[in-house]
Parts: C-alpha cells; structure tokens; sequence
C-alpha cells in the first residue's frame, strides 16, 4: 500500500514537469499518431512518455546507442497503448533492450532439443525485458504500413498480466468469454485465409496461434482503426473496450 501510494507520488511529480521542445520535435517527425491524436489525448501522451521513460531502465546493445529519440519514440508507441488506463505503465518491464536491427535466438522444441536459429526483429520474454529492432520501429512508427512491433511486442506484456500468456487480455468475466467467442472465430478465418493465400488485413504471422492473434489484433486496432471497425465490428469492439480507447475516431477528425 506505502509502495503504491510512493509511486503515484512519484508519477504524478513526473508529468507535472515540462515537456521538453526537442521531445515534441521527435514525436511530430517519428510518430506519426502523436499528430491524429486530439489536443487532451496529445497532452495525456506526453504526460505518460514522462513517466515511461524516466521509470523504464534502457539499455542499447550491439553497438546500438540509447538517445533521447530512441527513448521518446519506443516510450510514446508504447504509452499510445495506455492512453486509456489510470495509472499503469507496463508495471512488470523493468527494461527495454534496444539493438540495431533484426537479431537472432535459439529456438527450441518443447521438449528442449535445439532446433536452430530464428530471426526476430522483437521479442517479449516472459516475465523479463522487451527487446526491439530500432531500424524496425522507426519504419513502422513514421510509415502507415499496418504493422507496429512496439505495439505488438507490448501487447504480449498486457496478455502476460494474469501471470501466463494465452491469448486473452486481461477481461472481467462476460467480457473475456465474448472474446474467446470473437476472437475464436477471427482466429480461425485468418487460419483459413493465410492457408488459402488469401489477402488479410490483419498480418498472417496472427495465424500461428492465438498468442500472436491478440498481438497482430493489437497492431491492426492501432495502425487500421478504420479498416478494422469496419471489417471486424465485433472484434473492434472488443478491443476499443480493453483498451478503452477508440482510435477510429483520431482518423475520421
């Protein structure tokens, strides 16, 4: 109780400071949300980017160095997340790992044997930092392509909440059996799309299994509000509630 309260002290004290200009000069030219957004949403943003920076420890590794607009870039698509939410800021990453472009990791069979090596451009790990692909997340922060590696990287971390990662955000009870009765059913025809080579607005790496579902979802809620509201109402829904943001309406105006 003494820690929380310390800690919304310490938040609150943090997004009563200033914005920095260069700050905002780094969003309008690398995030290209931050210019949607509606002047109370803008403000609450950069609110959050204060405290999200100062609270996450950064480290930048192979040769990737950790500037201020590595930091207010990663910090305010992540933060786009949270506009919704009181007082959360992904509590459980304690770092956020930053290299310069597509990596590398074991990949193993269930049952431990080494299998070999997969490329990966982020990577949430269970219970433990994020690590991003820098060269990705600018693209896809400055470009409207339907893809966002914060976003869905992140959105791993938000599944991860109840302490096990399954595919279902954090719902209450009728809330998260309409998902499993949407979202199963979205799930199963982006299966059957990617199999038949069909095109989908949501990226087909969705279909390689429910985990992956919420996040590609995720990415497509943010990056194809429109599209997505008007394609999958059900499931837009959905997400506009657990989010309790609707981005749709940052595009229309």
């Amino acid at each position: 109780m003494l820690f929380s309260w310390l800690r919304r002290r310490r938040r609150n004290k943090l997004m009563t400071q200033p914005f920095p200009e260069e700050w905002r000069r780094i969003l309008r030219a690398n995030v290209r949300h931050y210019s949607r957004l509606p002047e109370p949403e803008r403000r609450r943003l950069e609110q959050k980017i204060l405290v999200f920076a100062a609270e996450k420890h950064w480290e930048g590794i192979e040769g990737q160095e950790i500037t201020d607009e590595v930091r207010v870039t990663i910090a305010a698509l992540a933060c786009l997340m949270l506009l919704g939410a009181d007082d959360y800021y992904f509590d459980r990453v304690d770092s956020i790992i930053v290299v310069p472009g597509e990596f590398e990791r074991r990949h193993t069979h269930l049952g431990g044997g080494l299998v070999g090596h997969v490329t990966n451009l982020g990577e949430s790990l269970d219970g433990g930092p994020v690590k991003l692909a820098w060269d990705e997340v600018l693209y896809d922060a400055q470009d409207r392509n339907g893809t966002n590696l914060v976003v869905h990287e992140f959105a791993h971390k938000l599944d991860e909440i109840a302490g096990y990662v399954d595919g279902t955000p954090p719902l209450p009870g009728h809330s998260e059996r309409r998902w499993e009765e949407v979202a199963g059913r979205e799930y199963q025809r982006l299966v059957r799309d990617v199999e038949h080579g069909r095109p989908t607005l949501l990226d087909p790496y969705g279909a390689e299994s429910r985990v992956e579902f919420f996040a590609v979802a995720s990415e497509c809620f943010f990056e194809e509000p429109l599209q997505m509201r008007d394609e999958m109402p059900e499931l837009y829904g959905l997400l506009s509630d657990f989010y309790r943001l609707d981005p749709a309406k940052w595009d229309e105006d």
